[in-house]
């Protein structure tokens, strides 16, 4: 199993989010020894969704959107769910994370309706990547090359269309941070 007991990942979210589009990476990062760290709008519990119909389990934030300091991670990860992106875009700071993120080339992870947080950042023009089919228009309006895989990799980028792609978008964010940590300076 990788060891990532050095790698700090960030997740942003907000009501509306896939539970396990949050979760699963979660509990895999952690799992791996990774400490992640929930940003959202405020400290109140978020909720999450189960197919954007159920409501489900909540997760409380660890900090909020303007206490984030992106110099602090390796990595972010962007779940989805269509409400939790949607109200994202909209919160200006957020944009501003995803944006510093890629441009300090760093890892940022996105699945299902989270990359359209790439395309509000304009981080996408000439990249490959998938998504969630509806969102899709955007992301080519935005620029981005958009093929239909369970997981795409481009540099620092990495997507997933959906809940069924997380075993495999699990495997390239952990194998994206071991190799980013491997070629730090000791």
């Amino acid at each position: 199993m990788a060891d990532l007991s050095n790698a700090r990942v960030l997740m942003l979210a907000a009501d509306g989010f896939e539970t396990v589009e949050l979760f699963e990476p979660k509990k895999a990062l952690e799992a791996a020894g990774a400490t992640v760290t929930l940003a959202s709008i405020r400290l109140d519990p978020i909720q999450g969704m189960e197919q954007d119909i159920n409501k489900a389990e909540t997760a409380t934030p660890d900090l909020t959107l303007d206490d984030v300091d992106t110099d602090d991670y390796d990595a972010l990860i962007l779940p989805g769910g269509t409400c939790n992106p949607d109200k994202l875009r909209l919160e200006e700071r957020a944009v501003e994370i995803v944006a510093e993120f890629m441009e300090d080339d760093k890892i940022v992870a996105a699945i299902c309706h989270g990359p359209w947080l790439l395309a509000e950042a304009d981080v996408i023009d000439g990249r490959q990547l998938t998504s969630y089919p509806s969102i899709r228009t955007d992301l080519e309006n935005a620029g981005a090359d958009v093929v239909d895989q369970e997981v795409v990799v481009d540099g620092n980028l990495i997507t997933s269309r959906n809940p069924d792609d997380i075993p495999a978008f699990n495997r390239a964010i952990i194998d994206a941070l071991v190799k980013e940590l491997a070629d730090e300076p000791a």
